[in-house]
């Protein structure tokens, strides 16, 4: 749902200045593409820019920005809802597009509004008001991109208090933007004579209209000041601040006595309120007639901003606020004391628990700040805000958190959802022996310990799986769950979810399914998104697994949707869950929607840019290179299964479950380069007993199967299958039993075993279109592709069986264009594996090595910092020298071209 009213252009008052001069610079002219208004608050910008609008014949789209639009999908389902409600054909159906898809697939979206623009042919004008609020540099990027290719004749006004980071030095110069800066919106001395005569209807003599003029440099918010107070002329004999976020006190004052008694208190007292409701207002104020207040003070224009269509939460104006604050601070300092934390109190138990405890830090007061950490910090963490908890603990002083197992527990929490697990085990130790301490001095709170053990407990376990540990992980998993109805703490979500990683491991997928479904459910009730997003992603997973993809599709759907519903935060990052994203990327690439897969992707590689917890670097890497893998591109699939399996094989002890079998998918992409000794090298490298997980030695399994295959030794194959076959149609590892039939089929085939093969192979179809597997028959051997061809079975009407031969006749077709250029593109060029470290055009340095032997262990950029003892920002200055040396552009680019310069161990 869209707020129809941010499309509303705001009403041109009859009365208000025209500003010819300043129009006329807005019109349409030659090449120009962009007018950028740009100036403090209260200089005019809106108004200046809603007057134009009015008087201009050509269509007009306008949006109201606010700090809630800084989010890429979120501005351009905006963007394309204001054309849309202007009147421009086909922008619905992009906004729609883009309701759809993630937050990072734009570019397709952004191209088809300028192709809609092109082909309505008319003089659109796009006006943005208060651009200043989007900061965030991928929205630049994509409005840079949208400027850069506009159609001839529409224009873009942007109205902003800051000027935005785009390319407008090159747009300049191209002449096409138009600057209004400050010193234009200023009112000149016949604009300040027109506004207090004509627009405020104040008798004004010449000489006070030239005082006022000269005093405020022609800042309209301070001349309205001014000419509230309703003596425009002795304030014009005054000093009047300039500052954006401070009015004098004096022309404040002037405006505070033109109002009855009650208003100027109202004002006041609700001032130290970052946003207004009548609730709010009445709680502080200990009265029951505040909605009426606040609708009076909007219909008289009282620096009051409504923030939804409903006049319910409103904010008074920055400049208004500060000056409120600073006088009822001097006047009343107590009262002002009280009734911030009366406002703050209201926050807190009014679920706006992030903004109370930022209105806290603001004033430092930490032992309210620790107060409420021990309350709301565990709800925080589990709802995704981890980072900013563990920013407030690090704020308290030292000696609030040394003595408190709550707040200890808490920074462990933080520590373990921050993928900092390697730190957790001694601050463990110490939180128990604090524990022991209290019991010794027979401490009141009996019952916190025992819930604070049993989270412990479960934290423990969580480092068991670590440590392929399975036997203690389970036993202090089941431990917590007798202990955990004994307890205040709401821990059965976390719990649960720990039950399901360990059911996985084993293998024993129905169980698995019956924990996670039970960690979704307590993950709802205890109101803890993080782990219903986990939970729901790795159901989701094994379902998709066992071959139930529109089940693991609707699941997906569901958890998005409840945690969208329910705390979804346009400040904050969008929680993303790796399996969940994971799952769907394999699923679109699975139904041949590859452009939707990446799109799901794609948030996670950031996360693995940046530096991800391990397991989710290898899940996300094995992801990534089945994808590319999927569309031919080997190269690609192979340095990410590479980094998967050298990361899972060297922060082994940091993963909490054991991830996808990246070796058996990384044999597959060199038997596709044709390189099996190498596909049988990398397999031989993982011995059987390394696997705890029964997938992934079913995984491994049937890729040396197919090894066998292309090294001619069919029989062989044929008997590592027939000892898969059954346990994997026992225990429904559905997508493992389809893989099996077709190599099967082929391994028969290879005997000259033509009619068994054939019944092997329609059974194989028979299961996959059961389950709606496709990608999967297109993935296999030339050879076995072609005995699909020719089956009967496929060639069956059917919308299924027409979508799975258009895929194999398209890999084909792949394969051919392939060998055609392999002679000149082998999967890892000679000429560049030749290359040492001394072909550099510069060696790397000594601290630059250091930095890349880090990023090969998998640490982001703050942890990099730590383990050197440098400032971040000389981290970041390593990689960028770093990247610049070694001709790439990201870590996984960096680490490969590094292991073939020898630079670093395989």
């Amino acid at each position: 749902m869209l707020l129809t009213t941010k499309f509303l252009r705001p009403t041109s008052e009859p009365r208000a200045v025209k500003r010819e001069r300043l129009s006329a610079l807005l019109e349409p002219d030659g090449p120009k593409r962009l007018n950028l208004v740009i100036a403090p608050a209260g200089f005019g910008k809106t108004t200046l820019v809603a007057q134009w609008c009015s008087r201009s014949s050509s269509p007009a789209a306008w949006l109201s920005l606010d700090e809630h639009d800084d989010e890429p999908r979120r501005f351009w389902q905006y963007v394309t809802g204001a054309f849309e409600y202007a009147g421009l054909t086909g922008a619905g159906e992009l906004r729609k597009q883009l309701a759809h898809g993630t937050d990072e697939a734009f570019t397709e979206a952004i191209t088809g509004l300028i192709n809609t623009l092109a082909r309505d042919a008319s003089p659109w004008t796009l006006v943005l008001d208060d651009f200043h609020f989007i900061r965030e540099p991928a929205i630049h990027r994509q409005f840079a991109y949208f400027v850069d290719y506009l159609p001839p004749g529409v224009a873009v006004t942007l109205a902003s208090r800051t000027e935005p980071p785009l390319p407008l030095a090159r747009w300049r110069v191209s002449r096409w933007a138009q600057d209004i800066h400050p010193g234009l919106l200023a009112f000149s001395e016949e604009e300040c004579r027109q506004f207090f005569q004509g627009t405020m209807g104040l008798d004004i003599s010449e000489e006070d209209v030239q005082a006022i003029c000269r005093k405020t440099e022609g800042w309209v918010a301070a001349m309205q000041l001014s000419a509230l107070s309703g003596k425009g002329s002795s304030a014009g004999t005054r000093q009047i601040d300039l500052d954006e976020r401070h009015i004098s006190d004096y022309v404040l004052s002037e405006v505070l006595d033109q109002q009855p008694a009650e208003l100027a208190d109202f004002l006041l007292e609700t001032a130290c309120c970052p946003r207004l409701c009548a609730s709010l207002c009445d709680s502080i104020r200990g009265s029951g007639d505040s909605q009426e207040i606040l609708e009076k003070l909007l219909s008289q224009n009282l620096f009051l901003i409504p923030l939804d269509t409903r006049n319910e939460w409103f904010r008074y104006h920055d400049l208004f606020r500060d000056a409120l604050l600073f006088r009822f601070r001097h006047s009343q300092p107590e009262k002002a004391e009280q009734l911030w934390q009366r406002a703050v109190d209201w926050l807190l138990a009014h679920g706006h628990v992030q903004e109370g405890i930022a209105q806290i830090v603001r004033h430092a007061d930490w032992h309210w700040l620790a107060r409420v950490l021990a309350e709301h910090g565990n709800n925080l963490i589990h709802g995704g805000y981890h980072l900013p908890v563990l920013n407030w603990l690090d704020a308290l002083p030292q000696d609030l958190v040394t003595d408190n197992p709550q707040l200890q527990m808490l920074r462990i929490w933080g520590l373990f959802f921050a993928n900092r697990v390697d730190t957790l085990a001694p601050l463990l130790s110490s939180l128990e022996d604090l524990l022991d301490r209290h019991v010794a001095d027979s401490h009141p709170d009996a019952e916190g310990a025992l819930g604070l053990q049993s989270e412990i407990s479960l934290m423990r376990s969580y480092l068991a799986r670590s440590r392929s540990d399975d036997k203690s992980a389970t036993d202090l998993t089941r431990q917590v769950l007798k202990d955990i109805d004994h307890t205040r703490i709401p821990l059965k979500s976390v719990t649960y979810y720990g039950l399901g990683l360990d059911y996985y491991g084993k293998g024993e997928l129905t169980d698995a399914e019956d924990a996670l479904q039970s960690a979704v459910r307590y993950g709802q009730v205890e109101q803890k998104p993080s782990t219903v997003l986990s939970s729901g992603g790795l159901l989701a997973w094994i379902q998709y697994n066992r071959g139930d993809i529109d089940l693991a599709l609707d699941t997906c759907t569901d958890i998005r949707q409840w945690v969208d519903r329910h705390y979804a935060d346009p400040s904050q990052p969008r929680l993303i869950s790796c399996w969940q994203n994971s799952t769907l990327c394999e699923i679109h690439r699975e139904r041949g929607h590859p452009q939707l897969a990446a799109s799901h992707l794609q948030p996670l590689l950031e996360h693995v840019e940046r530096g991800t917890e391990a397991g989710q670097h290898v899940v996300i890497q094995y992801v990534r290179g089945h994808l590319a893998f999927s569309e031919g591109k080997l190269q690609e699939a192979i340095e990410a299964l590479e980094d998967a399996a050298q990361t899972a094989r060297k922060r082994r002890e940091q993963i909490l479950f054991e991830p996808p079998a990246s070796s058996a998918l990384l044999a597959r992409c060199y038997l596709a380069a044709g390189l099996p000794d190498k596909a049988r090298g990398c397999l031989d490298s993982r011995a059987d007993a390394e696997f705890t997980n029964p997938l992934n030695l079913e995984q491994n399994r049937i890729s040396e199967a197919r090894v066998m295959l292309a090294l001619d030794q069919p029989e062989r194959a044929q008997e590592i299958l027939s000892a898969l076959l059954q346990p994997a149609e026992r225990n429904a590892h559905n997508r493992h039993l389809v893989e099996i039939l077709l190599v099967y089929g082929e391994a028969l085939a290879l005997q000259r075993r033509t009619e068994e093969s054939r019944q092997m192979l329609t059974r194989a179809i028979g299961r996959a279109a059961e389950a709606g597997f496709m990608r999967l028959l297109a993935e296999e051997s030339p050879h076995l592709r072609s005995l699909l061809l020719s089956l009967p079975a496929l060639n069956a009407p059917g919308s299924w069986n027409s979508g799975v031969r258009t895929m194999l006749l398209k890999q084909e077709e792949m394969a051919g264009a392939a060998t055609a250029t392999r002679a000149t593109e082998t999967v890892t060029s000679p000429e560049r594996s030749a290359k040492t470290p001394e072909t550099l055009p510069e060696p790397l340095s000594q601290r630059e090595l250091e930095v890349l032997a880090l990023i090969h262990q998998g640490h982001a950029n703050k942890e990099i910092a730590s383990r050197m003892s440098v400032a971040p920002a000389t981290v970041k200055a390593h990689i960028r020298n770093l990247y610049g040396k070694l001709g790439v552009g990201r870590r996984t680019e960096a680490l490969a071209r590094a292991r073939e310069l020898g630079l670093l161990d395989n």
